[in-house]
């Protein structure tokens, strides 16, 4: 990699920012861009500390997708030797014990809806452009996207959005389900550091099992979810975090968790 990274991570206590900063202003994704990304995750889960990410931009656009440029570089080879490798990475927000916003905002296209779609929430501010127009260029959704699009909206608004290569702003997104909350774009950084900040204030062991829970569930085997609930449970209750939970609650005060 050479030159500044175009994507950069802050830390302020237990928040995590991930930004990407393409100076062009659209942030476009290349092997580079996912390599500094994959670094990135890896700094975040060695960190203890870290009980929320944010995934954002500096621009005025989320990522308008692959750069083009470095697409028609891509062959088979590359595809045989780096997919697993870019599938692992797109995937690695949701494999994290805790729970990932992603704030949308301008173009949020091909490999950047794909990312967006493995956090855990989405947030989009009005007037995003949210779509995958893959097959337009003779391909289709390979980092994640068909199967976390269809998982997340259903068949058939997946198959809409991916055959017909629709391009859908933010209100029709918020209506389908690909993204939990809509918003004015200058509420759009407010509303995922208050979501952030609450999620924080949460004991984090529930938190990470919360989500883990969802996780299993959505995988489509009842009786594993079911299991995975009993022995969460089990732990869980084991926690002095639930103890400090239960206490604070009833003494009207705000609690004071240490992950233990």
């Amino acid at each position: 990699m050479s030159g500044e990274p175009n994507i950069k991570l802050t830390k302020d206590g237990h928040i995590a920012t991930v930004t990407f900063c393409d100076p062009s202003g659209l942030n476009l994704l290349n092997k580079d861009t996912v390599l500094t990304l994959a670094e990135i995750q890896e700094q975040i889960s060695q960190d203890n500390q870290l009980r929320v990410v944010i995934v954002n931009s500096s621009g005025a656009h989320f990522s308008a997708g692959v750069d083009t440029a470095f697409l028609k570089t891509v062959d088979t080879r590359f595809v045989k030797d780096n997919l697993n490798f870019l599938q692992r990475t797109f995937s690695r927000f949701q494999e994290l014990p805790i729970p990932v916003i992603c704030a949308i905002k301008g173009f949020c296209l091909g490999g950047g809806l794909e990312l967006a779609l493995s956090c855990d929430i989405r947030v989009a501010a009005e007037g995003a452009t949210l779509a995958l127009p893959e097959v337009r260029f003779g391909l289709t959704a390979d980092q994640t996207g068909t199967t976390r699009l269809t998982k997340l909206v259903g068949i058939g608004q997946a198959k809409k959005l991916i055959l017909c290569c629709e391009m859908i702003d933010a209100a029709e997104s918020y209506r389908i389900g690909l993204v939990e909350y809509l918003v004015k774009p200058e509420e759009l950084d407010d509303t995922v550091m208050k979501l952030a900040k609450r999620m924080v204030n949460l004991p984090p062991s529930a938190l990470r099992f919360g989500k883990w829970g969802v996780n299993v569930a959505a995988e489509g085997n009842t009786y594993a979810a079911l299991m995975f609930e009993q022995a969460q449970s089990i732990y869980c209750f084991g926690t002095t975090d639930k103890e400090e939970a239960v206490n604070a609650f009833i003494e009207k005060r705000k609690p004071v968790y240490n992950d233990k």
